[in-house]
């Protein structure tokens, strides 16, 4: 024991020696380079000319942060855009500048991560970097609680569209304007002095101030000067809350604002402020295009880089001019549906940012492009989330100006809105296209029994009186809608008046006739009405007509529909070969007693439901002089019809007359719209269809046989309407292939 006590003092100073060898080796292998530059802080000290930042620095108690480890980009502006800062605001200097300022001024100005100017055009997507893509980076600055203008609530801004999610404090970002990234996108000088007119355009901005130094190496990330003082940017809502330009616009995007009490915001604003007011977050509804107070992106990721948000805002003089006419059925807002609102605000949301040398080619959030210009732009921001254009024009969406806004903003259509927002709302509001569109209002729906069952959420139909029984089955929504369809023309097909006469094919490839200011459909010629015209309305894409049903029979008038026949083709042959028997007859008659033809039913063999065809029906001459030549059964010689031969082979020949005479599953009329050859029912001996040629002119139609013989379309006789089938009279039958 004495042993061990002796050697432990010796023991002890080898170890201390020891010790103190491997910490030197430790600190002096671990040492800050000799020639690794000062922090942040440190630097902008070092060069004598940061001494206003470095005061708004300390007031933002931001002094330890950019002295230690990190990794920041700083824009500093320098002491000369202080100055500039200084007479601005009519202040002395950085101790007049108040702490909640100069925090703003510093968190603004400091971005997340370290970047050289050849590195802020970087995209950092979560692919890996993606060059010359970006003109944003996200900063430590945020909005906290704010009072809401005009009231005493305390809110928070939502920072996803149409949510809010913990934990993400909404940070602004800061944009900048470098040669790599706007040459990469094809933008220019003229680009940037739009929204910045007082500033030169150098290739290195950022918003209105200039980096005049770039890529000073700190310790803890870069610093580039700037030449001026820069505050945070606001958000688009911000931007329109706070201008009374825009204060009726503001007003009508509050109506899609809601507020949720957050416990967590509550508390946390308890505990920094002292105060016991509750805290909401600030919702947009998620059926906006975005929410104009999210400052992030899409994605919410590093997207925001990359793109912003577009707010288009007439002034409230131009939208309150506009919104009188478009709401003169409803009188406001709050009593049309609320879609109308959404639609009015989404034509005037962008989801990707505009810039003014691609402005007329940009798409809305309706997919819409701008119904203006920059010629109509009477301010130009850029803000903190996007960019703002006030404009003296109101964006105009496509359901306000086609032919679909005449029944949206009629609250007496709104059961044809319902049906057309089933079928067709999406190709009518295409502001390219052209269309006619025959009104039908609820009214008139009713009037000829269906109807929307709310209890059943399915469209209803009554066919036989006293009308107390329903059919909720798609057969009532198929009738419907086969009604409308037929009340919308085929694109392109603008009836701009109906004073002539003249036919035009609807949407589903059937077809209305009108003569002086009436129309009919196939339906109308069977009960014996038709619509008269009461008025119509052109609009951007077409042409929209008022009409009321007119009973010749009865002289009533009543509001109708353009409805569609019941009955076969067979049907209206017969009732054309009684009205008109010198050009309809001999046809009929071969039909009626042909084994194709089942008279009971007006039905003929090969034709099917729901299909679409063309009858051409030789007049009588024609058929006598096909007699004559063989084609048909009958004397030869005098050329007088046998309509019930005996022979196999008289009796197959009328078929295929019959047949060849009948266009399979096309519909064609004497609008010069359809021309070539179309397949007939008839077959050949490879069971092939045979082919009719149609060289179709507006109110010339000539046909060419399987022989080239032709044959013209009798006009005067011709373009009856028949289930989904017109019928013509033509002067020669067509010869076909035995």
């Amino acid at each position: 024991m004495k042993r061990i006590l002796r050697i432990s003092p010796v023991f002890l100073l080898l170890m201390l020696f020891l010790t103190g060898c491997v910490k030197k080796e430790f600190e002096d292998y671990y040492a800050r380079p000799d020639n690794l530059a000062p922090p942040i802080y440190q630097q902008l000290e070092a060069r004598g000319n940061f001494k206003s930042i470095l005061t708004c620095i300390d007031k933002a108690n931001y002094k330890r942060t950019l002295s230690n480890a990190g990794y920041w980009t700083f824009f500093a502006p320098n002491d000369a855009a202080f100055q500039a800062y200084f007479t601005e605001k009519g202040i002395g200097n950085a101790n007049d500048i108040d702490s909640l300022t100069a925090k703003k001024i510093v968190t603004y100005a400091l971005v997340y991560n370290a970047f050289r100017v050849d590195q802020l055009s970087s995209y950092q997507s979560s692919t890996g970097v993606i060059p010359n893509q970006a003109f944003k980076r996200k900063t430590v600055f945020y909005d906290f609680v704010q009072t809401e203008s005009g009231t005493s609530r305390k809110i928070v801004a939502a920072n996803r569209n149409g949510s809010y999610v913990a934990g993400d404090n909404n940070n602004k970002n800061i944009p900048y304007f470098t040669d790599a990234y706007m040459s990469a996108k094809g933008l220019g000088a003229s680009d940037y002095n739009f929204f910045f007119p007082g500033t030169i355009y150098s290739g290195l901005n950022v918003t209105d101030a200039t980096i005049i130094n770039a890529d000073i190496a700190a310790e803890n990330g870069i610093i580039h000067e700037v030449d001026k003082v820069v505050l945070p940017l606001p958000s688009i809502e911000q931007y329109l809350a706070t201008n009374p330009d825009y204060s009726e616009f503001y007003a009508l995007l509050n109506k899609r604002a809601s507020y949720v009490s957050n416990a967590d915001l509550t508390h946390r604003y308890y505990v920094l402020s002292g105060s016991a007011d509750s805290v909401y977050v600030k919702l947009y509804n998620i059926s906006l295009g975005f929410s104009p107070n999210n400052e992030n992106y899409i994605n919410a990721g590093t997207d925001a880089q990359t793109g912003g948000y577009t707010f288009i805002a007439p002034k409230n003089q131009e939208l309150l001019k506009y919104t009188k006419g478009l709401l003169t059925k409803f009188g406001t807002f709050d009593a049309a549906p609320l879609e109308v609102l959404n639609d009015f605000i989404n034509a005037h949301m962008f989801t990707a940012q505009v810039w003014p040398s691609r402005f007329t080619q940009s798409s809305n959030s309706q997919g819409e492009t701008p119904t203006m210009s920059t010629a109509n732009v009477v301010d130009a921001q850029f803000l903190s989330n996007g960019t703002f254009y006030g404009t003296n024009k109101v964006q105009e969406a496509n359901v306000f100006r086609t032919v679909y806004s005449k029944p949206y903003l009629d609250p007496a259509y709104t059961l044809m809105i319902k049906a057309l927002n089933a079928e067709l709302k999406y190709s009518i509001i295409n502001a390219n296209v052209k269309y006619t569109m025959f009104m039908m209002s609820n009214a008139s729906i009713n009037a000829a029994h269906y109807d929307w069952s709310t209890q059943r959420n399915s469209w209803a139909y009554s066919s036989t009186a006293p009308y107390t029984t329903w059919d909720y089955t798609t057969n009532a929504r198929d009738r419907l809608y086969r009604i409308l369809q037929t009340s919308v023309s085929a694109p392109t097909v603008d009836l701009t008046s109906l004073s002539g006469k003249g036919i035009i094919e609807t949407y589903n490839g059937e077809y209305l006739r009108y003569s002086h200011d009436t129309v009919y459909a196939s339906g109308n010629l069977d009960a014996g009405n038709f619509l008269v015209k009461d008025s119509s309305k052109t609009v951007f894409n077409g042409t929209v007509y008022y009409m009321h049903e007119y009973v010749p029979a009865t002289k009533l008038s009543t509001g109708g529909l353009l409805t569609f026949t019941e009955n076969q083709i067979g049907y209206h042959l017969n009732l054309l070969s009684t009205k008109d028997p010198n050009n309809f007859g001999h046809y009929y008659n071969y039909l009626k007693n042909s084994t194709i033809y089942t008279a009971a039913a007006f039905s003929i063999t090969g034709t099917v439901a729901g299909n679409f065809y063309t009858v051409f029906v030789p007049n009588n001459a024609a058929i006598v002089q096909a007699v004559k030549d063989g084609l048909l059964p009958g004397n030869t010689t005098t050329g007088v019809p046998n309509f019930t031969p005996t022979l196999a082979t008289d009796k197959e020949k009328v078929v295929r007359f019959i047949t060849y005479h009948i266009l399979n599953k096309t519909a064609l009329a004497t609008d010069g719209v359809k021309n070539g050859a179309f397949a007939t029912l008839l077959a050949n001996s490879n069971t092939d269809p045979t082919y009719i040629s149609v060289i179709n002119l507006v109110d010339n139609m000539q046909l060419r046989d399987a022989y080239n013989n032709s044959a013209t379309v009798v006009l005067s006789k011709s373009n009856n309407l028949s289930n989904r089938t017109v019928i013509h009279s033509i002067n020669k039958v067509l010869k076909y292939i035995y």
